[in-house]
C-alpha cells in the first residue's frame, strides 16, 4: 500500500483550483454576453456555491464512511465534466441554450464539489496534531496559485480557442486530475477509524455545531468568508469607480463594466489586483504560517487575522488614482496613490490568508477521527452559504454607497476577531490537550 503524500493531495487541490480559476472570472461576461439579466447573473454565480452549501457535509461524512479516495476520485471526475459542459454552452448560437447549459454546468460543479472539504479530511488524517494548522496551510496556498495561473490561463485560452476555449481546458485539465490521484492518490483514512452512525443532515449541523467551541468556529468561518467574498464581488466595480485608467481618459463607471472594451479595461486591471492577492496569499501560507503558528497559537492567530482584515478593509474605499492599464501595473505601485492600494491589499491577503489554515487545524484537532469528514463538511457548507449571502449583501450596499459594504465588512471582521480572542483563547488548554491526546493516540 503506498504511503499517504501531503504532496499528492496538494496537487489534486491545486489542478482543481486551476480549472476553477480559469472559469470563475468569465462566468459574469459570458452571461452578459448570452443575454443574461443581472438577476439570472446573479443565480449563475451563486449556483456553486449554493449547491456546494447542499452537499459539502454529505461528501464529506461519505468520505468517513467508505474513505477520502473514491470521493475525491467521483468529485474530480464530476469536475471534468461541469466544465466540459461549460466549454459546450459557451459555444452554442443559441443564447436560451447556452445559458441553460452554463448553469447546469455550475450546479453540477457545486454538486461535485468535495475536493477541498475531503482533500482537508485528507491532512487531519496523515498530519500530526502539532503540524495540522500549518499542514492546512498547502490548502490556502493551493487556492492562492490557482487562482494566480486559472485567470491567466483563461485569457490565454480564449485566444488561442475562442470563447469556449476556457471550458474545456478547465475540463480537461480536471480530466488530467483524475487520471492523476487515480494511479498516484493512496486512501489516507485510517482502517480503525470506523464511522459513527449515519446522520440526517439537519442531525449532522445539529451535532457539529451544538460542540461549543467547534460551533464558533464554523461561526468565525462564515463570517470571515463573508467579509472576503464581499471583497471579491465589488473590487471590479471599486477599480472602476475610484481609479482612471488612463487609455481611454474617460473615468469609467460601475455601468460600464459590462459594455464591451471598457469591460476589458476594468477587468484587466482586476485581474492583476486578483493576481496579486493570490500571490501574497500563496506566499503567507507556504512560508511563516508554522512559525507564526507555533508562536502564537490557533486562536491568537485567527483574532490577529481577522482584525488584519479589519484594518485593510476600511481603507480601501477611499484610495483613489491613475494608472496605465497593462500588467506592468504591478511595477508601477511606487507611485501614490497605487501603493496605497497594493498595500492595502496585501493586509488583506496577508490576514485571510492566515484565517483558514489555523481554523480548520482546530476543528480537525478537536474532532474525533471518525467525524473529521462530517465536521470539515459542515464548516465548508458555512462558508458556502456565506459566498451566497456576500455577494448580494455587498452588491446591494455597493448600489447604495461604494463605500458601505467595505466598512460593513471591516466592522463584522473585528468584532468576529474580538469574539475569537475573548472565546477561543480561553479553549486554548482544551487545544493542547487534544493535541497531546491525538498524538498519544497515532
Amino acid at each position: 500500500m503506498r504511503k499517504p503524500s501531503l504532496l499528492v493531495v496538494f496537487l489534486t487541490v491545486f489542478l482543481d483550483l486551476v480549472g476553477f480559476g480559469i472559469v470563475l472570472p468569465l462566468l459574469p461576461i459570458y452571461s452578459d454576453q448570452f443575454g443574461a439579466g443581472g438577476l439570472f447573473v446573479g443565480v449563475i454565480m451563486a449556483s456553486f456555491s449554493a449547491m456546494q452549501f447542499l452537499c459539502a457535509p454529505a461528501w464529506g461524512r461519505l468520505s468517513d464512511r467508505i474513505g477520502r479516495r473514491p470521493v475525491l476520485l467521483v468529485s474530480t471526475a464530476g469536475a471534468a465534466l461541469s466544465y466540459a459542459l461549460f466549454g459546450l454552452g459557451s459555444g452554442l448560437a443559441t443564447a436560451r441554450a447556452a445559458l441553460a447549459v452554463i448553469l447546469l454546468s455550475r450546479v453540477l460543479a457545486g454538486i461535485c464539489g468535495a475536493n477541498i472539504t475531503v482533500a482537508q479530511a485528507c491532512i487531519a488524517d496523515i498530519a500530526p496534531p502539532e503540524e495540522r494548522s500549518r499542514k492546512m496551510g498547502l490548502i490556502g496556498m493551493a487556492f492562492g496559485l490557482g487562482f494566480i495561473f486559472g485567470p491567466a490561463l483563461g485569457g490565454v485560452t480564449i485566444k488561442l480557442f475562442g470563447i469556449a476555449g476556457p471550458g474545456w481546458v478547465a475540463g480537461g485539465l480536471c480530466a488530467a486530475n483524475f487520471f492523476l490521484a487515480l494511479a498516484i492518490l493512496p486512501e489516507t483514512r485510517r482502517p480503525g477509524s470506523a464511522p459513527t452512525g449515519t446522520r440526517p443532515r439537519l442531525s449532522q449541523w445539529a451535532h457539529v455545531i451544538g460542540r461549543p467551541t467547534i460551533g464558533l468556529l464554523v461561526l468565525v468561518f462564515f463570517l470571515a468568508t463573508f467579509c472576503f467574498t464581499c471583497f471579491e464581488t465589488t473590487l471590479g466595480l471599486l477599480v472602476a469607480k475610484n481609479f482612471r485608467l488612463v487609455s481611454p481618459d474617460v473615468k469609467l463607471t460601475s455601468l460600464d463594466l459590462l459594455d464591451g472594451k471598457r469591460f476589458g479595461d476594468a477587468a484587466t486591471a482586476a485581474t492583476v489586483l486578483f493576481t496579486y492577492c493570490g500571490f501574497v496569499g500563496a506566499l503567507v501560507q507556504g512560508g511563516p504560517l508554522g512559525r507564526l503558528v507555533r508562536r502564537l497559537g490557533e486562536p491568537r492567530l485567527i483574532a490577529l487575522s481577522l482584525f488584519l482584515v479589519a484594518m485593510s478593509l476600511a481603507p480601501l474605499p477611499f484610495i483613489h488614482g491613475e494608472a496605465k492599464l497593462s500588467w506592468r501595473i504591478l511595477f508601477q505601485a511606487a507611485g501614490l496613490p497605487w501603493w496605497e492600494l497594493f498595500a492595502a491589499l496585501a493586509l488583506l491577503s496577508i490576514g485571510s490568508g492566515l484565517t483558514r489554515p489555523p481554523l480548520f487545524g482546530m476543528l480537525s484537532i478537536l474532532t474525533p477521527a471518525q467525524e473529521q469528514g462530517e465536521t470539515i463538511g459542515v464548516a465548508q457548507s458555512a462558508g458556502s452559504l456565506a459566498r451566497i449571502v456576500g455577494p448580494m449583501f455587498a452588491g446591494g450596499l455597493f448600489h447604495l454607497h461604494p463605500t458601505w459594504p467595505y466598512l460593513a465588512c471591516a466592522a463584522i471582521s473585528l468584532l468576529t476577531g474580538i469574539l475569537a480572542w475573548v472565546r477561543l483563547v480561553k479553549s486554548e488548554t482544551a487545544l493542547m490537550a487534544a493535541k497531546a491526546q491525538t498524538g498519544a493516540a497515532a
